[in-house]
């Protein structure tokens, strides 16, 4: 990847979660000047104000997202800069048939948003690559914060908390795997696939503070207290949990990064 001196729309360096996805999924993308990118998913614009300062004004940077509000504030913050850099609002899983093709198509910790038809997406994703195109995709593995999901099912197990416990189980099985991405690039015939795993550590402290973790609560927490249908149950299991923090220590997300390349024309 080439990368420019003296950026001025760097990765910002107190977001603690979307900016380490973005480095693992940077790590993969083949960027250059002059090329087009479709950024899927794109929320506050992590990575995509970066990868437009690649491309450079000879180039073409699309970043979509379902959220208007995320769409109007990364173009308040965008202003007249980069005039290259298009953010629209639209929905990855229903993308336009007049959207052409790109050169690359990113997309950080997008692959979550995917279900419950991972395969059906990405394959829609594809087909708005160009010949020669590649896609990099990152999300959370399955894999991720493991030692919650045992504490939560040893609680449960405790409380003989049956119907609860299939929940969490369905949920955990539910979570991509890097197995699950390689295998799907290999059925849409990508080339070039390297699906690759780093692990994030996550800081927390006990209590009210891990219950209530920015990073933790949204997206993760939240799915453990649908598995009850009782939430005063919810959270008097969820509390006992975060009284006993250290003995799930560390809180570990596995970063994974899928990366393949569309074959080109009579290749």
């Amino acid at each position: 990847m080439e990368q420019h001196s003296n950026l001025t729309w760097p990765l910002p360096k107190d977001d603690y979660w979307s900016t380490p996805f973005a480095e693992t999924l940077l790590h993969r993308l083949d960027l250059s000047p002059g090329i087009s990118v479709l950024d899927i998913a794109c929320g506050s614009g992590i990575p995509a104000f970066y990868i437009a300062e690649q491309v450079g004004p000879s180039g073409q940077v699309v970043a979509l997202d379902i959220n208007i509000r995320q769409i109007t504030r990364c173009r308040a913050f965008q202003r007249n800069h980069l005039p290259w850099l298009q953010f629209k609002c639209a929905d990855m899983k229903n993308l336009p048939e007049t959207l052409p093709q790109f050169d690359r198509i990113s997309g950080n910790l997008s692959f979550m948003f995917f279900r419950p038809d991972r395969f059906d997406v990405l394959k829609q994703l594809v087909t708005h690559l160009k010949p020669g195109g590649q896609i990099v995709l990152t999300f959370p593995s399955l894999g991720t914060f493991d030692s919650i999901w045992n504490r939560i099912d040893q609680e449960m197990t405790a409380r003989d908390l049956t119907k609860e416990r299939a929940a969490l189980a369905e949920y955990i099985a539910e979570r991509p795997s890097a197995q699950d991405a390689r295998e799907w690039l290999d059925a849409l015939g990508m080339a070039k696939i390297e699906v690759t795993e780093w692990p994030l550590e996550i800081e927390s402290g006990s209590g009210y503070e891990f219950l209530h973790h920015p990073l933790l609560r949204g997206g993760f927490l939240d799915d453990a207290y649908e598995c009850f249908e009782n939430q005063r149950l919810a959270e008097d299991v969820m509390t006992t949990v975060s009284g006993d923090l250290s003995s799930f220590l560390p809180l570990v997300a596995q970063r994974c990064a899928m990366s393949a390349w569309m074959p080109s024309t009579g290749s």
